[in-house]
């Protein structure tokens, strides 16, 4: 019966037709992938096909030496742990083979289980050593927990199905609108599973171009292009043993998807220019900003990678869906020292946000830097905005001011306020004095006195613009 081993892709080389039998037989049954090769070219070759996390060498044979089976096996793979297998007499031979970067060494005659143990220790050893080199590459690990801002029905129901969907393996499908958070789902995700302390690997297929695409998702080998000058491992390499988060999974290319669905089906991949295949355990979060469902009937999107990536989904709401949102959001990205000048939660409230909680934040941090104090004012918004919705063309009942109407208005009546003083006016706007002189020349105001503009006000209805 198969033993809980993780699944190690062993080599056995060894010329004793006795012993290589019984140890390929004996670690068949303790659930590793075995292939077993009598002579070091026959080793070799299989190399060529296939990645092996250790291998078993004899360091006596007729055509190669064990020693020099091994400088072949790291030249061709430095992650490959390799346990020599010597005669009492060999000891130094061993040591020194060891100094060469053998994992390890076992005198014969060898009991197989003492073998087991020393394969155990040596993929453990080959597998922190791989970590520890792709974490360098991809993840800090200072990063602040992630917090989604939330409390509306909709975005609870998220919440629940994301606590539920973390410790799944399955592959997990988060659609949604661009500027929705899918990116942020994908990372509390991964932070609330068990494969937290693992790497998440991130790619947008949207910002990379196919053949570029192929390369970074699966990796190169030196050569097997222009411009390839070294051997590169691919994002699915990197995330071996932890997660991969594939943004904008509908832009795929249909020769790529492809790979990617044998990548998910089997674990299997291969880098651009090699004929080795190699394997992954890979946890697959994919993102899409369109619906897959109608590409696979339009015969843009395989069919069958749609059902591998849907097994488990999570549908993130816009945000003019999201009641009750939009001012929880607005007080957890301005602080407790920001205000808002009255009229302006009620204009973000009804806006429809096309861009979702992106364009939301755009347009707050917009309105800070152009405000000159800690209040954000309706001059302060993006023109979009402020125009651009026209279920806010009236802010109060009875008024069917439109809002660049109202926009006029709220700069003459700061003006009326101010006697005219165009300096506390521009500061009581919280714009600086050219902004308020470039608004005063748009609404045809530049050279009005007080009296002036009392008068200006008295030709609108005689409306708060709050």
């Amino acid at each position: 019966m198969a033993s809980s081993h993780p699944e190690i892709e062993l080599l056995i080389v060894d010329d004793e037709d006795d012993f290589r039998e019984a140890a390929e037989s004996y670690f068949r049954k303790q659930g590793y992938r075995v292939t077993a090769a009598r002579t070091a070219p026959e080793a070799l070759a299989n190399l060529q096909s296939r990645v092996f996390h250790v291998a078993v060498v004899d360091l006596h044979m007729p055509d190669m030496n064990g020693l020099e089976l091994l400088g072949r096996l790291l030249e061709d793979d430095a992650n490959l742990q390799v346990i020599l297998l010597t005669g009492g007499g060999s000891i130094e031979t061993a040591v020194a083979a060891i100094k060469r970067g053998a994992a390890d060494y076992l005198t014969k005659p060898i009991r197989l289980s003492e073998l087991d143990v020393l394969i155990q220790r040596a993929f453990q050893s080959g597998q922190m050593a791989r970590e520890n080199q792709n974490l360098k590459q991809v993840i800090n690990r200072n990063r602040p927990k992630v917090k989604i801002i939330g409390e509306s029905p909709l975005m609870r129901e998220v919440f629940r199905l994301i606590q539920r969907v973390s410790d799944s393996d399955k592959p997990i499908l988060i659609e949604g609108e661009s500027g929705t958070g899918k990116e942020l789902v994908a990372r509390a995700i991964h932070q609330t599973s068990a494969l937290a302390d693992k790497p998440l690997v991130v790619i947008n297929c949207a910002a990379l171009p196919e053949a570029l695409l192929e390369s970074e998702l699966f990796g190169h080998e030196k050569g097997s292009f222009t411009g390839a000058h070294v051997t590169k491992p691919g994002l699915f390499e990197i995330a071996d043993g932890g997660t991969l988060f594939v943004d904008e999974l509908g832009e795929l290319a249909p020769a790529l998807q492809a790979k990617v669905l044998r990548a998910i089906e089997d674990g299997v991949i291969r880098r651009v220019g090699s004929v080795k295949e190699q394997r992954v355990h890979v946890r697959i979060l994919a993102a899409t900003n369109r619906v897959l469902a109608d590409e696979v009937k339009a015969g843009r999107f395989r069919e069958d990678l749609y059902y591998r990536v849907n097994v488990l989904a999570i549908k993130l709401p816009p945000l003019r869906e999201r009641v009750g949102d939009v001012a929880l959001l607005i007080e957890n990205f301005l602080g407790p020292n920001w205000t808002l000048e009255p009229g302006v939660l009620t204009l973000l409230e009804r806006y429809s946000w096309p861009g979702n909680v992106r364009q939301l934040f755009n347009a707050l941090e917009r309105a800070k830097i152009l405000s000159e104090d800690e209040t954000i004012r309706l001059i302060n918004l993006p023109p979009e905005i402020v125009n651009g919705d026209r279920s806010v063309q009236t802010l109060s009942a009875g008024s069917q001011v439109d809002l660049e109407t109202l926009n006029r208005m709220h700069v003459v009546q700061t003006l009326k306020q101010h006697a005219g003083n165009k300096a506390r006016a521009a500061r009581a706007l919280g714009i600086g004095r050219r902004s308020l002189y470039r608004l005063l020349e748009r609404y045809g105001l530049h050279s009005a006195e007080p009296a002036e503009l009392v008068q200006e006000l008295a030709t609108v209805p005689n409306q708060s613009p709050t």
